[in-house]
């Protein structure tokens, strides 16, 4: 059992039966009253959002999840990772997938979190490396403003990126906001 409070951001917990993934964690405390904390917590089997407010003496039950690293092979009608102990097949469908399908790179190592034996999702790096494969090119003294352009990348997502990009340069895209973060 884990105490409400333990409840930080990326804990994995089960409230009647179902994982969740804390997204936000927030803690408050009013003067007549206990502490409460507040949850921005992600259903691991249906990947919707909720909130939810527990006391800081309420108990949860652990979640009985374990990681595995895999690498990514290609996309089928599935997505399919392999195991690089066992070489190993496993297959996962876009719905666990989700957003996270953009950052899916061959033969790049991902981490496939596991509830009661089951894939629940695919947790890639914070960030990683893609190129620009389109952008319009960057005009001279429009440097001075923290102005941003349009672009699109290799794996088919649109970012803003500042002036001086160009077509082929590599960036850094933070994969939690789907932003950027500095040239590669």
């Amino acid at each position: 059992m884990l105490n409400a409070s333990e409840l930080k951001t990326g804990v994995v917990f089960k409230d009647d039966n179902t994982p969740f993934k804390v997204e936000k964690y927030e803690h408050s405390k009013t003067a007549r009253s206990g502490a409460t904390i507040r949850l921005r917590v992600r259903n691991l089997l249906t990947g919707a959002m909720a909130e939810k407010v527990y006391s800081s003496v309420d108990l949860v039950s652990e979640a009985d999840v374990y990681r595995k690293s895999v690498e990514f092979l290609y996309k089928d009608s599935n997505y399919v990772f392999m195991d690089p102990t066992t070489y190993e097949q496993i297959e996962v469908s876009e719905d666990i997938v989700g957003d996270n399908k953009f950052y899916l790179k061959e033969n790049e190592k991902f981490t496939i979190m596991y509830f009661e034996d089951d894939p629940v999702s695919v947790e890639v790096p914070n960030s990683l490396i893609f190129e620009i494969e389109y952008t319009e090119p960057g005009f001279k003294g429009n440097t001075v403003t923290n102005t941003l352009k349009d672009a699109k990348l290799t794996n088919g997502m649109d970012i803003k990126v500042p002036p001086f990009i160009k077509i082929g340069d590599k960036v850094k895209v933070d994969t939690r906001t789907g932003e950027y973060m500095a040239r590669a």
